[in-house]
């Protein structure tokens, strides 16, 4: 039997798989929970400096969750608490990973293909991309959290049409909606994705982290306090920090160290 999820490491950028393409890489029970694990693992991996993920092939990112288990898994209120508690767990973990990451997207990504995309930084497309959360087909609720994720790329209207008319977007809609970052012709995806990830990885990455920090930060409306503005401060006493301007007026490239 084939891994269910794959992980492959190329320097600083490791590109995780969802590996079920005989199932266009529908989301199973197995498969959420090896993706939780791997994107916790990787976030305290201090040698990375992004994150790609994408479905294995080229046919499907991800075709959402694996209606075959329904029976089984999620056939009753108590069955849908502790399943959902799962999902939950995997998307917290895909958003606090510290590094990066990059959703690369090819064919459908759907219901929860789309929801694990949006939990990524950035969401790059070919021009097969489909899009949608068709959850009212199935008579399935999203959480809040699920359709806040929705909310704060889109707003709430956008998100509304989305879950209630339960439309497939192509990529280019899907884009002018706000749900990705680029589109490109599908055979420069894979391309674009580790371009943009060999730029991420070229910055210092202790400041990208910082930086994904306190985005995530400010979509707290909680004031935020002095103590927390006072963290950004703390660059100016990094290696990087010395790295990036000493090379900049060497008119050198910056080899960040992390440190």
């Amino acid at each position: 039997m084939l891994d269910i999820l794959l992980i492959e490491r190329d320097g600083p950028i490791a590109t995780v798989k969802l590996n079920r393409p005989e199932k266009r890489n529908a989301l199973n029970r197995d498969l959420w929970t090896a993706l939780g694990d791997a994107m916790e693992e990787l976030s305290v991996d201090d040698g990375l400096r992004c994150v790609i993920l994408r479905g294995s092939g080229d046919e499907a990112f991800c075709s959402g969750a694996d209606i075959s288990e329904f029976e089984s898994v999620r056939a009753s209120e108590q069955q849908a608490r502790a399943y959902n508690a799962l999902v939950h767990e995997t998307m917290t973990k895909i958003s606090a990973c510290v590094h990066p990451t990059i959703a690369m997207i090819k064919g459908p990504c759907i219901g929860g293909g789309l929801e694990v995309a949006i939990k990524c930084d950035l969401r790059i497309s070919g021009e097969s991309g489909r899009f949608g959360i068709p959850s009212n087909r199935l008579g399935l609720v999203l959480s809040y959290d699920e359709i806040g994720s929705l909310m704060e790329l889109v707003g709430r209207t956008m998100a509304l049409e989305i879950l209630f008319e339960a439309r497939i977007l192509r990529a280019i809609e899907a884009k002018e909606k706000g749900l990705l970052t680029r589109v490109v012709p599908d055979a420069e995806a894979e391309g674009a994705a580790l371009e943009s990830a060999l730029r991420i990885a070229d910055g210092a990455p202790l400041v990208n982290r910082w930086h994904k920090k306190f985005a995530r930060r400010l979509l707290d409306p909680t004031p935020i306090t002095p103590v927390e503005c006072e963290e950004g401060y703390a660059a100016f006493s990094t290696e990087d920090f010395r790295t990036g301007y000493q090379a900049f007026l060497a008119k050198e490239k910056p080899r960040f160290q992390g440190r």
